[in-house]
């Protein structure tokens, strides 16, 4: 016995059931009955009508042997150094105490305005010492504007 699909459900069409439908081109479409003969007619999508075959395969209704889910593979997190430190020296600093991390810190902030200092003093000794009897001239003035007359 053979049995046929229904072209436009999905569903099985046994023999001396449903109906044929020949185009004007000579495809033949068989149907389960009139019912979808005449969606089909309509063009209506089976992937809309939910009790249609393909609607039910698209939504993963009624699959009850895939109970199982699905295993998701879980990311690895890898640990690699970056362009200014190795991983070593990146591990030594996240097990530091808090104590030495704070001593590290103001170590640096020292350091820092030490410099900052020592590059002021620098500065003040480079300017020239006649600046004081300089008269300030606007820049407008300095173009040959009416600002410093």
């Amino acid at each position: 016995m053979r049995v046929d699909r229904c072209d436009w459900s999905g569903f099985k069409v046994y023999p001396s059931r449903g109906k044929v439908y020949v185009r004007g081109d000579s495809k033949t479409f068989r149907f389960s009955g009139s019912k979808t003969e005449s969606l089909f007619l309509q063009r209506k999508n089976p992937r809309k009508i939910a009790w249609t075959q393909v609607y039910r395969r698209m939504h993963k209704k009624g699959i009850t042997e895939e109970v199982a889910k699905k295993r998701s593979r879980k990311n690895v997190k890898v640990q690699r150094g970056v362009v200014g430190a190795d991983l070593a020296s990146i591990m030594a600093k996240r097990t530091a105490k808090p104590e030495v991390r704070a001593a590290a810190r103001q170590a640096a902030i020292t350091k820092a305005k030490t410099q900052k200092r020592e590059k002021e003093t620098a500065k003040k000794a480079n300017r020239p010492q006649g600046g004081a009897n300089v008269p300030k001239v606007s820049k407008q003035a300095a173009k040959g504007g009416k600002g410093g007359r």
